[in-house]
């Protein structure tokens, strides 16, 4: 394995140690999962080739959909596509009347993602690259670049909220020939939805509606297309802690929002939002509780009801819900050994924990966590990584003394047996 970079290094351990998913790096820790991943990479595939995609991801809470979903954001990136990544919380939902969904679509935007900017606020970056094809387009066919842009944006006028779509990018390209700078800050305003009054917009650039509640999922529909006229391959749109819709307390509203996944569910199943996907990421009582979850809803329940034929250990990837597989001892085993590797910066010389430490600490785990340890890692990843963060810090310090191990023998295979003291001297590590 090659050296890994301290900007690299830093960003996985900082985030794992404080119980968050690393927003690079990822690929340096990924471990198993590898069906669930073809299966995500097909929809990509599908997406990119002009089809649409819908999955919801069910794990429990630090199973690793987080993790996950961020990986398939990077493998969607990628596949040159654009990516919209955000959390749910009370003030972020699909659908409201008080503001909420217009909320999630502005933290959305500020999210979008292409190749060139991973991080996001590649928005200005897509509409600069749009308006400089038009420009093209226009010197070589003899016309102002506004008109080129209104040609090439001529059939999203059918779409709802089409017609001032195009009139924004025409007020941004005005903007960028004539240098007015507000004009294009204004702009990109209206494009991330933070205009909150229609009287605003109107001033600012001479359109009669705005990104509001109401037209939350059509004006990502409009993205979509957008994008691809843009050059890109199509757009992915993933939403975590979608949890949050099963705690509102309030039934009109959970099942509002059931309602507008209904609606992006049959778009993407029939086809009808062109280069458009989503990845939903929940726990299993969101989906499965019949007074409160997805199944609630009669009509999501009979789409994502798990194929009946799928049983006895077999499984099929391909419908709507993706049930994320615990991770085995032996993918476990490796995660941390690669945890070892990105804590020594790639530098095998610099390891900490010899290779026995390794089944030493999760025989550890084992008897403290029973099997949760490896089904649901995040703990547990944050304690490995506290151990060495002791060790680093104390030169001379005993692993074995830290976890409570009374001697370690190899066999002749190179495998280790450990004995695990059961006392609770490992309190500053305790999972």
């Amino acid at each position: 394995m090659s050296t890994i970079r301290a900007k690299d290094r830093d960003a996985v351990i900082q985030s794992l140690r404080a119980g968050v998913v690393p927003r690079t790096g990822q690929h340096l820790i990924q471990v198993g999962r590898v069906k669930e991943l073809e299966a995500l990479m097909k929809d990509v595939e599908r997406i990119a080739d002009s089809g649409s995609g819908f999955r919801v991801v069910i794990g429990e809470y630090g199973s690793g959909k987080t993790f996950f979903l961020n990986l398939v954001r990077a493998i969607a990136l990628e596949k040159k596509l654009v990516t919209m990544h955000a959390d749910l919380n009370p003030d972020r939902r699909l659908h409201a009347t008080g503001g909420q969904a217009r909320s999630l679509y502005a933290e959305l935007a500020k999210n979008l993602a292409s190749r060139t900017k991973p991080e996001g606020g590649a928005l200005a970056g897509i509409v600069e690259k749009f308006v400089a094809q038009a420009k093209s387009e226009a010197k070589a066919s003899g016309i102002t670049t506004e008109e080129a842009i209104r040609q090439r944006l001529d059939h999203l006028t059918e779409m709802v909220n089409g017609y001032d779509f195009a009139e924004v990018i025409a007020a941004y390209c005005r903007g960028f020939e004539e240098g007015n700078e507000q004009l294009k800050a204004d702009a990109i305003r209206w494009l991330r939805g933070e205009f909150t009054t229609k009287t605003d917009a109107r001033a600012a650039l001479g359109v009669r509606t705005i990104i509001d509640d109401a037209s939350f999922y059509d004006q990502l529909k409009l993205l979509a297309r957008f994008v691809r006229l843009a050059g890109y391959s199509g757009l992915m749109v993933c939403l975590d802690e979608l949890v949050n819709l099963y705690k509102l307390s309030n039934t009109q509203a959970r099942n509002s929002n059931y309602e507008q996944i209904l609606r992006i569910l049959n778009d993407s199943l029939q086809g009808s939002a062109e280069g458009l996907g989503f990845v939903l990421g929940g726990t299993p009582e969101f989906l499965m509780d019949t007074r409160r979850g997805l199944y609630s809803y009669a009509a999501l329940q009979s789409r994502l009801a798990e194929n009946t034929f799928a049983k006895a250990g077999m499984v099929d990837y391909s419908g709507p819900v993706m049930r994320l597989a615990s991770l085995t001892p032996e993918d476990f085993f490796v995660l941390l050994q690669k945890l070892r590797h990105v804590y020594a910066s790639g530098e095998a010389a610099q390891y900490l924990l010899p290779d026995p430490a390794i089944p030493a600490f999760m025989e550890h785990c084992a008897k403290r966590l029973g099997d949760a340890y490896f089904r649901t890692p995040r703990t547990t990843i944050t304690a490995f990584i506290n151990l060495l963060a002791v060790l680093e810090q104390n030169p001379g310090s005993d692993w074995k003394e830290l976890i409570g191990v009374t001697e370690v023998v190899a066999d002749s295979g190179g495998a280790a047996d450990v004995a695990v003291e059961n006392d609770d001297e490992f309190a500053s590590f305790q999972l």
